[in-house]
């Protein structure tokens, strides 16, 4: 099990990641995702809040419209919903994919069937999405999963597609995916399974150790969410380095 700040700093561009886990107190499902970017284009977005059927949307959005450059379905998203006692949080517009495939009754997996990574050749780069469920593990309790898709090492022809289900969370441990394995050209995508890292102290903690371990010139935005899990309540933060 790895510490959050060692992993992050370990390279300058892990790109786009996500934490999924629970605290180290075992009261709170935690989830986490960043975004990264070196161009212009990729660094000018900001998470927002809006409400949809009376629950909270995070989406990233331009900070300055006059930058807005490139593909805008892989810039700008939904990247966090609501279904009842489940949370998805992605990096790309999968996170309504997903939505709507769970209010149709199909799996997480399921529901990512009819996706595969982006369109931006030659890096293709991955999606990596999770799902947060108070009532999906070990006895109607906490489970959290998470995917990836990408492509067949630089293979634009095939989709890699891996999930992993975690149905009984240990305390103050946590899992993580990301984009890229570092920065290159192309970028290389994210290899392995994803790592264990621990999870330690509040939610104000796990957003420091996170926006402070992520490289200072390519870190864009963070968003963090600490969900109680007996009641559902949550309290999040949002880090966005434009604002």
């Amino acid at each position: 099990m790895k510490l959050i700040k060692d992993e992050l700093s370990s390279t300058t561009y892990p790109g786009r990641g996500i934490i999924a886990g629970l605290s180290a107190d075992g009261k709170y499902a935690v989830s986490a995702y960043w975004t990264m970017g070196r161009s212009a284009g990729s660094r000018n977005r900001v998470f927002v809040t809006d409400t949809e059927n009376g629950t909270e949307v995070v989406r990233t959005k331009p900070f300055d419209e006059s930058l807005i450059a490139g593909d805008l379905s892989l810039i700008i998203y939904a990247a966090v919903r609501e279904l009842g006692k489940k949370t998805i949080v992605t990096n790309g517009d999968q996170t309504d994919t997903i939505f709507e495939g769970l209010k149709k009754g199909l799996t997480f997996e399921q529901s990512l069937r009819s996706r595969k990574y982006e369109h931006d050749a030659p890096n293709y780069t991955p999606r990596i999405s999770s799902l947060l469920d108070l009532e999906g593990g070990v006895n109607g309790g906490y489970a959290y999963s998470l995917s990836i898709l990408k492509s067949d090492c630089g293979n634009g022809d095939n989709t890699l597609r891996f999930t992993y289900t975690y149905d009984n969370p240990q305390k103050g441990q946590g899992h993580y995916i990301h984009t890229y394995m570092g920065d290159g050209n192309p970028l290389p995508s994210f290899e392995g399974e994803p790592v264990k890292l621990k999870i330690e102290g509040d939610i104000e903690t796990l957003t420091n150790t996170i926006w402070t371990s992520l490289n200072e010139e390519n870190k864009v935005s963070l968003f963090v969410r600490f969900i109680d899990l007996e009641t559902g309540k949550y309290e999040e933060r949002i880090l966005n380095k434009n604002m």
